[in-house]
């Protein structure tokens, strides 16, 4: 068995929750700092390890060092970190905080969830944040926006301590801790393991990464057992993205259907290894919202990955990507991938570049494109696919697969015309 170390250089994962607190910090007056839902999601991912070295929200110090260097320094050595992770607070929580105390964080509906050891209490530069994470002075793009779109200005850093979170969503149960998804690893007794990071519903060019990456490896060291995991975003994400729950089922389909790379995987390199693609195929949801950052969120990718422990993570041309809102791109196609090159810090996961990829008529099997140069692609655009589906009928399966169509068209017959 074989995992990825704990980013930091720590001996194991992050953990800050716990089941009580105590009863001194919930006192009558106690001071509160009230957490956006979307907020509240990354400090159970501080606390449940997936953003180790963190033990809460950034300090001023260690924000600064994200935002200029990309890197964080921990124990005297410095380590990958390209988006500051921090905890937006109003100016009036703000003036009530001091460094020392200790405050209880509330949820949206005003209920306790966990408390905050009070390190730092600072006033961000948001246009300074933005040129830094997004590489532009344009914020007509959907990551300035999101951050625009919340007038707190002011950030709380210091360790947290959470109560359990009690999930209830369809899909709480492939939601999975660091600490778990290294136990299954261990189980399984892989000795390479490989993720691919999705936001979407997945065509078959987008499952062929998945098994392009996972063949990739493999034909390396075929005397590897190598653990294949569908780890998709189930966090906070654009209003015109499809929503968590539909994904989910059309992974879900494809998982256990085991259809996952049908009539596109190399048998013959699987046969060989003595090993089965669907077999070690794992799906495993990251509670963690889309920054839409292209390279910066690469990098941030790749460390989630390193902590749930992989030892491979899948990086596609335009990675995180999100155009401005003219729809040209912000970065270009190989960005994404191009940032692992020059990493201002440590990062052990290992990338797997992967290119576009598409169905050949001639090959009768989707492959990369660039390997088929003047081959004849099947291809239906994203917004006649929509068409397609809105209309209830079934988009050609050389494209995408009945078991994942049925499900986007029930929804997309559920949502109001586009406009």
């Amino acid at each position: 068995m074989v995992v990825s170390p704990v980013h930091g250089g720590l001996d194991g994962p992050v953990h800050r929750l716990v089941d009580t607190l105590p009863e001194g910090e919930q006192r009558p007056g106690a001071l509160r700092i009230a957490v956006a839902d979307v907020d509240r999601t990354t400090l159970y991912r501080i606390a449940d390890g997936t953003l180790s070295p963190l033990t809460g929200p950034m300090t001023e110090t260690v924000y600064r060092q994200v935002l200029e260097r990309q890197a964080m320094e921990v124990g005297g050595s410095w380590y990958a970190w390209t988006i500051p992770i921090f905890l937006p607070i109003t100016e009036a929580e703000a003036a009530a905080l001091q460094n020392g105390v200790v405050a209880l964080l509330c949820d949206s509906a005003g209920h306790v969830f966990g408390s905050i050891e009070v390190e730092s209490v600072f006033q961000r530069d948001v246009s300074r944040f933005l040129q830094r994470v997004y590489r532009t002075t344009r914020v007509d793009h959907p990551g300035a926006r999101m951050w625009l779109a919340d007038k707190r200005v002011w950030a709380v850093g210091g360790p947290i301590s959470l109560l359990p979170y009690r999930d209830s969503r369809s899909f709480a149960d492939i939601i999975q801790s660091p600490r778990q998804v290294r136990e299954l690893i261990q189980r399984h007794g892989y000795q390479q393991t490989i993720a691919f990071q999705t936001r979407n519903p997945l065509h078959r060019a987008h499952e062929y990464a998945l098994v392009f990456g996972a063949e990739e490896i493999l034909a390396r060291h075929p005397e590897k057992r190598t653990g294949v995991f569908l780890n998709p975003l189930v966090g906070e994400l654009k209003s015109d993205d499809v929503p968590a729950d539909t994904r989910v089922t059309t992974y879900r389909r494809l998982v256990d259907g085991r259809f996952l790379g049908q009539g596109d995987m190399d048998e013959a390199l699987w046969q060989r290894a003595g090993q089965n693609l669907n077999d070690q195929l794992h799906l495993v949801g990251l509670d963690m919202r889309m920054f839409y950052g292209g390279p910066s969120e690469a990098v941030m990718h790749a460390i989630y990955r390193q902590n749930l422990g992989f030892t491979h993570f899948i990086v596609g041309r335009k990675h995180a990507d999100a155009p401005y809102d003219d729809g040209s791109p912000i970065w270009g196609d190989f960005d994404a991938q191009q940032a692992f090159r020059g990493l201002n810090g440590a990062l052990a996961i290992e990338t797997v570049p992967v290119g576009f990829a598409a169905y050949f008529e001639e090959l009768g099997r989707v492959c990369l494109v660039e390997r088929n140069v003047g081959k004849t692609v099947v291809n239906i655009s994203g917004t006649k696919m929509r068409e397609i589906l809105r209309s209830g009928q079934m988009p050609d399966e050389r494209v995408m697969r009945r078991c994942t169509a049925e499900v986007l068209a029930q929804y997309y017959q559920r949502q109001p015309p586009e406009s």
